[in-house]
């Protein structure tokens, strides 16, 4: 498992921490941008490969996304380990964790930690999305499986039947009107 050379966005006041995840950053080849306390205006965190941010000082007005919706992977910035702040950090969409102060290491295994915690989220998210659609599409196949058995008389084997073909032809004529 390797980390792409990328930028990282680091959202937490100027500090010893982040100067030292700016200066590991750097030796592996990722150039970074602090910004406190708030996000610049018209910003777009999808230009950057990972979000460091603040749980201790951070809260819910900083980011312009959902709850649990960062759409990069993100590491949360740890020094107190009350529970509010970590429960605060996890439902903001933590990948991984950096406990604060962070010296000489740490950056890279958090890294890889996020970045296989973001994809795997991800790949869940997409695999429901389309189980969702395919539970959609078979409600409205049993309720048209339905009208037909109701007006044509049809079993329920006919009725599906029928409506496969129609699918079928719908495709047929779609792709004949695509190829022109």
């Amino acid at each position: 498992m390797s980390v792409e050379p990328q930028n990282a966005l680091i959202l937490h006041r100027p500090h010893a921490t982040t100067e030292a995840i700016v200066r590991q950053l750097t030796q592996i080849g990722i150039m970074a941008r602090c910004t406190w306390p708030d996000l610049p205006d018209g910003f777009d965190v999808t230009d950057y490969g990972v979000l460091f941010f603040d749980a201790d000082m951070g809260h819910d007005d900083q980011f312009p996304w959902p709850a649990g919706e960062t759409p990069i992977p993100a590491i949360a910035l740890i020094g107190s380990e009350a529970p509010g702040r970590i429960a605060w950090a996890i439902r903001r969409g933590a990948d991984a964790q950096l406990l604060k102060p962070v010296t000489g290491g740490g950056v890279f295994s958090a890294l890889l930690i996020a970045r296989e915690a973001f994809g795997r989220r991800a790949r869940l998210r997409d695999e429901v999305t389309g189980l969702r659609h395919r539970l959609d599409g078979r409600e409205i196949l049993a309720e048209a499986t339905a009208l037909l058995m109701l007006e044509q008389g049809f079993s329920a084997t006919e009725a599906y039947r029928a409506l496969r073909r129609q699918a079928m032809d719908a495709q047929l004529r779609s792709r004949r009107w695509r190829r022109g």
